[in-house]
């Protein structure tokens, strides 16, 4: 009889497990965090988009800002994923009113310039040049405040920066680039639309079961996937029809946290690797690509460790211990195909991508894909050829 959740007996090897020093959750948590934020440093700078100003988001981080007498700067021209030059602009930023330290406000884009522009501040160069290095130096201190339920970034090692010359996106790890303070304070997320509700809420649901699948997945990690996976099953439908019920919202922002902290101490996996090249080629959000992606993926993903798809399925309770693996695996899989659709994702021929430039990036695509490492994480491996197969199955 298999456990309804629990753990796998075996030999647990030694590893490294990273978090963010100081994690502020629930409702109002900015002004609980405000003593601490502002302590940071002398002048922060704000990194968020135009829709944070707009929505009056910005405004409220503003108002924390002020009633601790804090100097700041606000940097708002991230105008869609993070680029190169998006770095370039915010550091121009951060040097010329001195600032010392960052706050992000906004999605995984403005998490992840803020990331970047830390490093290229203490180590000078371009973002390009910290590509397949170690992200290891001492940075600004830096706190994130994500306005969505998704990329997990808040608590993640990793930042994913558009190289615009050699149309890549470059997914640059490091210890240093954990935000030492994160503020994940459900308020901020009541401003997503139903459609940026769905696609980063899948994209949260990608992190914690590929980084529960993952060949490099730790007990620890292992923690936070299954419980972010049953929050995210159980609430992000609420959110997705009823945008302004806050207790789904709150649960919906501790799970894409927890699936942060799952897959930047594990890894993606197939979904992830396949995606990133999508996004960079056509300009796809990563959250949407990542969405339509699953219906390919995860039927291929599956049979490559039925007894860890088996775990989630008995974690969000379509299948018991009573289930064997494979039955529980495949019963977790029609579940989350079933949510997708609900989510009302986008073909890529409805996003507006042409399907013979498509088609003719297929090839480039794959090895990218495959240079990016995250393919070869997946419990089943995908050859190129596979890759090529699952990227041309999207037009079916």
């Amino acid at each position: 009889m298999k456990q309804a959740v629990g753990y796998r007996k075996e030999k647990i090897m030694a590893r490294n497990f990273v978090i963010p020093s100081q994690i502020f959750t629930g409702v109002n948590s900015l002004m609980e965090a405000a003593p601490v934020v502002c302590a940071l440093g002398k002048k922060a700078l704000v990194v968020t988009d135009p829709f944070m100003i707009q929505f009056g988001n910005c405004q409220k981080v503003e108002d924390m800002l002020k009633s601790q007498n804090a100097a700041y700067a606000v940097f708002s021209d991230i105008t869609g994923e993070p680029t190169d030059k998006m770095v370039e602009a915010g550091l121009k930023m951060y040097q010329d009113e001195g600032c010392d330290y960052m706050i992000a406000l906004g999605g995984g884009s403005c998490i992840d310039t803020m990331k970047a522009i830390a490093v290229v501040a203490s180590g000078g160069g371009k973002i390009a040049d910290y590509m397949g290095k170690p992200l290891d130096m001492e940075v600004a201190p830096m706190v994130a405040i994500p306005t969505t339920a998704g990329t997990g970034s808040e608590a993640t090692q990793t930042t994913i920066i558009a190289d615009t010359e050699k149309q890549v996106k470059m997914n640059m790890i490091g210890k240093s680039i954990v935000p030492p303070v994160a503020v994940v304070d459900p308020q901020f997320t009541l401003t997503a639309p139903a459609k940026v509700t769905a696609n980063t809420g899948l994209d949260a649901l990608c992190h914690c079961m590929e980084g529960y699948t993952s060949r490099k997945a730790q007990p620890l990690s292992d923690t936070f996937g299954l419980s972010a996976v049953k929050r995210i099953v159980d609430n992000l439908p609420s959110c997705f029809h009823d945008g302004k019920d806050m207790e789904a919202r709150t649960q919906m922002s501790i799970a894409a946290l927890e699936a942060g902290i799952c897959f930047t101490n594990s890894s993606t996996t197939l979904i992830h690797g396949m995606s990133r090249p999508i996004g960079a080629l056509f300009h796809v959000p990563h959250g949407t690509a990542n969405s339509m992606l699953i219906k390919v993926c995860l039927p291929f993903m599956v049979p490559g460790t039925y007894e860890r798809f088996g775990t989630l399925g008995r974690t969000i309770g379509v299948a018991t211990a009573a289930d064997d693996d494979k039955t529980a695996a495949l019963a977790f899989q029609a579940k989350v195909l079933s949510l997708v659709d609900e989510m009302e994702i986008p073909t890529l021929e409805e996003f507006g991508v042409d399907r013979e430039k498509f088609f003719a990036a297929i090839d480039k695509m794959a090895d990218d894909a495959l240079a990016s490492g995250s393919p070869q994480t997946t419990q089943r491996i995908a050859t190129k050829e596979e890759i090529v197969a699952m990227y041309k199955a999207l037009w079916d």
